[in-house]
Formats: C-alpha cells, structure tokens, sequence
C-alpha cells in the first residue's frame, strides 16, 4: 500500500470513527502492520491533521483536528 493510500485509509477510519482506539485502526487496516498503522498516525499528529490521546497506560484514542470534522 502506498502511503498515500495508508494515509487516506487511516483518515477515513478516523472521520467514520472520531475518538476510536489506534487498536481499532490497525483492525480495520489487515494490510498493514501495527507500526505502519501507528507511524503513520503518528505522523498525522505530528502535521496536525489527528490527535492523539493517551487514555491509559498502552490505550490510545485517536480523533480528527477540528479543521476535519
């Protein structure tokens, strides 16, 4: 998968799915690994485009930046 085609995946889940575990994510993605799901969300964070939260230890959330929802 390109990561133009990772990118929209994780984008898409992440607007059907606002607040949805980055568990969920990589579920939803059987193409790609857990670091692949979890570097490219990082990345998002990193441009703005997701947030990213820590709810408990090893748990995290993952929402749209306002400019997307």
């Amino acid at each position: 998968m390109t990561q133009a085609a990772t990118t929209q995946t994780v984008m898409d889940i992440v607007l059907r799915s606002p607040g949805c575990d980055l568990e969920e994510i990589v579920h939803q993605c059987p193409g790609l690994t857990w670091n692949q799901v979890f570097l490219e969300v990082d990345r998002l964070s990193r441009e703005g485009d997701v947030v990213l939260k820590l709810q408990q230890p090893e748990h995290y959330s993952v929402k749209p930046c306002r400019r997307h929802s």
